[in-house]
């Protein structure tokens, strides 16, 4: 095995864990709080990519845009709470999924509108735009490292409000028994606001920082939700530290099973077998895990204490 091939898609996998974590925190603090199925979270990823790639274009500076675009993000959230998400809390799921289902073709439609049916393109600067050359054979583009820091500086901080902030001691409550919040005398409107407003500004972040390498387009963020929700059923809904292992169990087993899946059968199997079946292996293997995870714990490898 070439060990600096091995250390860039490791790399690779840990730069998707953690993507995929900052839209899956979001989303499992909506769905472990609010009780709320929000198909359109993929859809705020889409929109932080794209008004953060707009941003760039008019202010000719990739921080400064990120800046700004997180807490436009974070409005939007607070819109989808108050008109489409608070109306609903009392219905079941399947309003939930046909709502938000509805709001994903609105949002793609008005993005559509606004921005044009082409993708946009992110530039970076110049001090993100190089590669960091660690070995002879072993070289790392720069924003790669700096998705692995913002990913993990935002696990950091969210660790710590969830740990040590009153905000954070509320929706620890809230994901284990939100009726007892409700009835301690807890703004539980005002709750459900802010933690939709985080995960929206969460996912969106996602968006941006990967917008500069897939560039911002239309129906972007419809995969990564899927993915996302495998992320909390495997890690447990409502439970933060189940989120962050599991994204990053989930991006690391799916970027180096299609790398090294083949290999790994090849042992076992001719190799016309071995090539034939594992891309297709490799493309299961996460539902496949959730599957066995359902089977043999159902609430989660980490689920929320007193849930």
């Amino acid at each position: 095995m070439d060990l600096s091939l091995f250390v860039i898609q490791f790399l690779n996998g840990l730069q998707l864990g953690l993507l995929l974590f900052l839209v899956a925190s979001g989303l499992t603090l909506v769905f472990g709080i609010l009780d709320f199925v929000n198909l359109a979270h993929g859809a705020l990823y889409m929109l932080g990519a794209f008004v953060c790639a707009w941003l760039t274009q008019v202010l000719g500076n990739f921080l400064l845009a990120v800046l700004l675009a997180l807490p436009v993000t974070a409005v939007a959230g607070l819109l989808v709470e108050r008109f489409i998400a608070r109306p609903l809390y009392a219905r079941d799921h399947l309003d939930h999924v046909l709502a938000t289902f509805g709001l994903i073709l609105v949002i793609d439609t008005l993005v559509h509108l606004v921005f044009g049916p082409e993708g946009i393109a992110v530039p970076l600067p110049d001090f993100l735009n190089g590669q960091i050359r660690l070995t002879e054979t072993l070289v790392i583009p720069s924003f790669r490292l700096m998705i692995i820091g913002a990913g993990l500086a935002a696990a950091a901080g969210l660790y710590w409000m969830v740990t040590h902030t009153r905000l954070g001691m509320l929706i620890r409550a809230g994901a284990s028994n939100r009726t007892m919040v409700s009835a301690l005398g807890v703004d539980i409107e005002r709750l459900f606001a802010l933690v939709f407003a985080l995960g929206a500004a969460l996912a969106g972040l996602a968006g941006m920082l990967i917008a500069p390498i897939t560039e911002a387009s239309i129906g972007m963020g419809n995969n990564i939700i899927i993915t996302a929700f495998v992320v909390i059923i495997v890690g447990g809904i409502g439970s933060m530290k189940g989120a962050f292992i599991a994204a990053l169990m989930i991006g690391l087993i799916d970027t180096l099973g299609r790398s090294y899946l083949d290999d790994l059968f090849k042992l076992v199997m001719s190799q016309d077998a071995a090539e034939t079946s594992a891309p297709a292996i490799s493309a299961m293997l996460i539902y496949i895990i959730m599957a066995v995870v359902l089977a043999l714990r159902p609430q989660g490898l980490f689920p929320p204490k007193a849930r």
